[in-house]
């Protein structure tokens, strides 16, 4: 077979992660039309159509999901050991693309960012929000973060934080009108307000205490897939909202939620950066994983 530039494959899987022409040219640092051209002239090469073009999507043919299945592990392998050369002489570079549930956004990496930019400058930190469970590799991300339970056996787990708690809240006017709930199965006989996963899943509130576990079915006046949307009718009076403690911190100094059952609401282990137990990880993730190590012996956590 005719050799064929690195580089178009590289091209093609870019445009396959992003699903989009325009953001995987903003990744690879050119333009659009040098893109399409690459892609063109690879499935001439391949004498097969690799994407599927509409002027508002781009979707992979079975052909293309088939070489894109093949070709990214080879290609994160490639990059990886470029990336180790590099790495030799040179401080840490290049891009950081992790994976993470909106919660550990908020309120594990947000708070590091700056800090490990201004430590780490050449670095590129591109955080991806997506509440699904994803294939990392597949899907081009050097890590991604999750709760200890959603962890594969392969990967390496690095804790990313201090142990968290879900407590249950509501404004004081809620309480005063419904009565503060003395176990969790009273939330049944309360608005509660639920989250929907991207999967269509609904979770049941789960608490526990002193090893025992009880999850409730809950139900209420809204479900939604935006924890910001349930905070704000937390806030609003419209019912009660489980959340992570430290995501209403604030308010709850303030007054303006009040917690209830705080004795089923035992900590549990906070989230994981977790990554594949290659050899050679990007020099990027290295510098995380060491500057995240460094925060927790310093904070003790």
């Amino acid at each position: 077979m005719d050799r064929i530039d690195l580089s178009a494959l590289d091209h093609f899987a870019a445009i396959a992660r992003h699903g989009n022409f325009r953001r995987a040219a903003v990744e690879r640092g050119v333009s659009p039309s040098t893109l399409s051209q690459a892609v063109r002239d690879l499935e001439a090469r391949l004498g097969v159509r690799l994407l599927n073009r509409t002027t508002r999507s781009v979707a992979l043919t079975d052909a293309g999901a088939t070489l894109l299945g093949s070709l990214q592990p080879a290609l994160t392998q490639i990059s990886a050991a470029v990336d180790e050369a590099r790495s030799a002489q040179a401080a840490p570079s290049g891009a950081l693309r992790i994976n993470a549930p909106e919660p550990a956004v908020e309120l594990v990496l947000a708070p590091l960012a700056a800090d490990f930019l201004a430590a780490y400058p050449a670095v590129r930190l591109e955080v991806i929000a997506e509440t699904s469970m994803v294939d990392i590799v597949a899907k081009g991300f050097d890590a991604g973060v999750r709760w200890e339970e959603s962890l594969a056996q392969d990967m390496v787990a690095v804790p990313l934080g201090p142990p968290q708690r879900f407590v249950v809240v509501a404004t004081p006017a809620v309480v005063a009108r419904w009565g503060a709930p003395a176990h969790p199965r009273d939330m049944l006989d309360r608005p509660c307000l639920r989250i929907r996963f991207p999967s269509g899943a609904e979770p049941p509130w789960e608490f526990e205490r002193a090893g025992e576990t009880i999850r409730v079915p809950v139900t209420g006046p809204v479900t939604a897939n935006s924890g910001s949307l349930l905070l704000r009718a937390a806030l609003d009076g419209v019912g009660f909202l489980q959340v992570f403690d430290g995501t209403v911190v604030g308010h709850l100094a303030s007054g303006r939620l009040v917690e209830v059952l705080a004795d089923w609401s035992e900590p549990f282990p906070g989230p994981r950066l977790y990554y594949p137990s290659r050899r050679h990880p990007p020099s990027a993730l290295r510098a995380f994983v060491t500057f995240v190590q460094e925060r927790r012996r310093r904070e003790g956590w």
